[in-house]
């Protein structure tokens, strides 16, 4: 399921910036480049408000063109909202979860370059599993998923590896659960467990 990487960004003072400032935290980065110009990326385990703040040096570091999503509500918050759409931040609101997964679909495809970056719990809270919404996404406008690893025991925050969706959606979480297999995060109780659940809502 591993694909070939043959998309790499210029480095830049900010790349070299970030770098930096993770290696004297005494993290390690891991990306070799994307393979395309579009993609979907699930980021996990999502389990603390750190993860954001090297999460956003990975990206920085990476140089990699990718957007992430907040609740919509952060949004409105001045200042906050205004820096949140600087650094990447799209809103999504997870009432209507079908909706936001066709705006995405449009939004990756009018861009030129764009990967979009999911927490699939879609909370630092321990819940019954994921949200499914990046899933969806990746296989309705066929990208390319991104596994990207938030491994506080070891240090190690990246993108490991990229594979299409399958057909078989039972086939394409053992394999993301072998890739996290002893990756820790911040607050490991509170890791969720890699299975599709949905709120009554059928939130994404």
């Amino acid at each position: 399921m591993t694909m070939p990487q043959s998309y790499y960004s210029t480095p830049s003072w900010r790349n070299r910036l970030a770098t930096w400032v993770l290696n004297l935290f005494g993290w390690k980065l891991l990306y070799t480049g994307l393979p395309a110009r579009h993609g979907v990326i699930v980021a996990y385990p999502h389990t603390s408000n750190w993860d954001f703040c090297v999460g956003i040096l990975a990206k920085w570091a990476m140089g990699i063109p990718a957007s992430f999503l907040a609740k919509h509500t952060l949004f409105n918050i001045p200042v906050f909202g205004t820096w949140l759409k600087r650094v990447g931040g799209l809103p999504i609101d997870r009432r209507n979860p079908q909706g936001s997964v066709e705006q995405l679909k449009q939004l990756i495809l009018q861009t030129e370059e764009l990967w979009i970056l999911f927490t699939p719990e879609g909370t630092r809270k321990k819940t019954p599993g994921w949200r499914s919404g990046f899933y969806r996404l990746a296989k309705q406008a066929q990208l390319p998923i991104g596994v990207a690893v938030l491994d506080f025991k070891n240090k190690e925050v990246g993108i490991v590896e990229f594979f299409e969706p399958s057909d078989n959606e039972d086939v394409d979480l053992e394999f993301l659960r072998q890739i996290y297999a002893g990756r820790v995060g911040c607050r490991p109780e509170l890791a969720s467990p890699i299975t599709f659940w949905s709120p009554s809502s059928g939130d994404s």
